[in-house]
């Protein structure tokens, strides 16, 4: 990953919904400037890709954190039982340190966890223990085919929601092409400022 975020990308990455005016005026600066269309397709796309590397960046350290936290929670849970077992072992109850008040094992306990297995579940259905839901993915299935839509058409209401996606830049890699797109912005950025 690179260092060093270019004007483009620094823009992209302070963008908020409710001020944009900021950014479009930059992107139609980097449009009507007397580059050539390539120079600015290449800034504007790389400028996007390298926030795609930095996400994808990120997301990679945070699989490799959660690993890391959840390995070191089993040994930390491990070492504490361990260092009480010794420490039992030789008697200790408590050890009085100087960067530390004290260390003391906690005495093991007994944890009660109730379990429910039914034994007639039709006495307990009968008796009102029971909660009925609708399957809504079956009644859209249902709602398919003539013969079961006559059937449900009495009980449900159809409708459809139009959401409006705004639209959105797409980058396409040059097929075939193995460029490092940092290096590559880096040189349209030189160019700019030469």
């Amino acid at each position: 990953m690179k260092m060093t975020n270019y004007r483009l990308q620094t823009e992209i990455e302070n963008i908020k919904t409710d001020k944009q005016e900021w950014f479009k005026n930059y992107v139609r600066q980097v449009l009507e400037s007397n580059k050539p269309y390539h120079a600015k397709a290449d800034y504007i796309g790389l400028s996007i890709k390298e926030i795609d590397n930095k996400i994808a960046y990120i997301s990679d350290d945070i699989k490799e954190l959660q690993a890391l936290k959840k390995k070191l929670t089993v040994a930390k849970a491990i070492a504490l039982e361990a260092t009480a077992e010794v420490l039992a072992e030789y008697g200790i109850d408590r050890l009085d340190g100087t960067a530390i008040s004290s260390i003391t094992i906690a005495p093991a306990k007994e944890k009660e966890n109730e379990h429910l297995e039914i034994v007639d579940e039709d006495a307990l259905i009968q008796l009102g223990y029971a909660k009925v839901t609708v399957d809504k993915e079956a009644v859209m299935e249902a709602m398919k085919t003539l013969e079961t839509m006559d059937e449900i058409d009495p009980y449900v209401v159809v409708f459809t929601e139009k959401e409006k996606i705004p639209a959105k830049l797409k980058i396409n890699p040059r097929r075939g092409s193995v460029n490092n797109q940092a290096n590559e912005l880096l040189k349209i950025v030189e160019n700019q400022a030469a």
